[in-house]
């Protein structure tokens, strides 16, 4: 897409509504621009849905000397990200689509470590996105909450993840008192993604999630990881489950405990444009 002068291109996609705005870095004059951008901004800019693109957030798709490419993720509140296994897989159907990469198994760099994708092609066009997330870091917690003790499972996928388990899927009003309660609470003094999860059957576990810097998104990728890997250490799943989230379906699985967690899952492009970085 050819640019004007003092804007650069962008790609609004999303992994089961949990949408970004997506900036491609690899051309030098992009990333020329964007190094004289305050990229926090940015991100609050384009994520407002009333004045802006609208987004959970923003993610740059970078050059890397490591990997095919590097992502970069700002939250909605212009805060960095770690890792967004919805995000990820938007990247990589995005570098295969548009040429930067050929092959049907891609490597990308994160703040959370490199993570391994292979990509599901038809027609010449990504539907499905498997990644390697990487092994999870899980303990149990107990969160003093309003001075009534209530246990948790920590997993951490790259990015930390309090996972609570209900007998039913809590309300949306209560998931945004609650999970912006235990998200910003002192407990957690950077801050967490909060997972409710209540367990469907064996093989089906309902998710919804408040995520660190966005409140309530219609899917998270590493929530639904975390949230699988606790509902595996709890006995109350198999170890390949189906994660229903308000967005969509995705695909979980873990093998053993020193393995990594496995995510399939689709990636959609919605539209293109231009935006002035400065504006």
């Amino acid at each position: 897409m050819k640019e004007e002068k003092g804007k650069i291109s962008f790609i609004k996609m999303h992994g089961l509504g949990n949408d970004y705005v997506y900036i491609d870095c690899f051309p030098p004059d992009t990333e020329a621009m964007l190094r004289n951008t305050d990229i926090p901004a940015l991100a609050r800019r384009v994520s407002e849905r009333h004045t802006g693109i609208g987004s959970d957030g923003l993610v740059l798709i970078l050059p890397s000397t490591e990997a095919d490419a590097r992502m970069r993720i700002f939250n909605a509140d212009g805060s960095e990200a770690q890792m967004c296994g919805n995000a990820i897989r938007c990247v990589g159907k995005y570098l295969y689509e548009s040429g930067l990469c050929s092959q049907p198994r891609i490597f990308i760099e994160t703040l959370a470590g490199i993570r391994m994708l292979t990509l599901h092609i038809a027609g010449g066009q990504v539907n499905q996105v498997t990644v390697n997330m990487g092994v999870p870091r899980v303990q149990q917690g107990v969160l003093p909450l309003k001075n009534n003790p209530t246990g948790y499972m920590s997993v951490n996928m790259g990015n930390p993840h309090a996972v609570f388990f209900r007998n039913s899927v809590i309300p949306e009003d209560e998931l945004r008192t609650l999970g912006q309660q235990i998200g910003t609470h002192s407990h957690f003094p950077e801050g967490t993604n909060v997972e409710f999860v209540c367990v469907r059957n064996k093989k089906e576990l309902d998710v919804r999630v408040w995520e660190r810097g966005s409140g309530i998104t219609l899917a998270c990728g590493t929530g639904a990881c975390a949230a699988t890997v606790a509902a595996i250490r709890q006995g109350v799943t198999d170890r390949t489950v189906t994660v229903h989230l308000p967005g969509g379906d995705l695909q979980v699985s873990w093998e053993n405990e020193d393995r990594p967690v496995y995510m399939t899952g689709g990636a959609t492009e919605v539209f293109r444009g231009e935006l002035n970085p400065n504006d």
